[in-house]
Parts: structure tokens; C-alpha cells; sequence
């Protein structure tokens, strides 16, 4: 995900994103502790995809309480 499609994103929709990102992320690397994941640098991608939503949501939430 681009940050700027992720700005245009509301809050709400951001934090069910979050939460589905994680969840991804705990079946990738169920995955991979089994053996059953192929391609590694996908749990990388994720994880930096979330590391973007919950950056724009802090910033989001904080404009929001000003």
C-alpha cells in the first residue's frame, strides 16, 4: 500500500485494516513455522504496510483530539 492511499483512508477504516494486517501476519508466520510459506519477504511487506496504517491513524487520531 501507497501512503498516500492509505491518508485517504478514514479511522475506522483504518483500524479494522490494522487489525486484519495482524491477523495476516500471525497466519504468515503460522505458515512459515510449518513450512507451508514459499516466498519469506511477504511477512516483511506486511509488516511494513502496518507499520504505514498505524502511522497515518496516530496522525489521524491526533489531528482529530486538537
Amino acid at each position: 500500500m501507497k501512503i498516500a492511499d492509505i491518508r485517504k483512508i478514514s479511522t475506522t477504516e483504518l483500524a479494522t485494516e490494522s487489525t486484519k494486517l495482524r491477523e495476516e501476519i500471525t497466519e504468515l508466520k503460522r505458515r512459515l513455522h510449518m513450512g507451508e510459506l514459499q516466498n519469506v519477504r511477504t511477512i516483511r511487506t506486511k509488516r511494513k504496510d502496518l507499520a504505514r496504517v498505524l502511522t497515518v491513524l496516530s496522525e489521524q487520531l491526533t489531528k482529530e483530539n486538537i
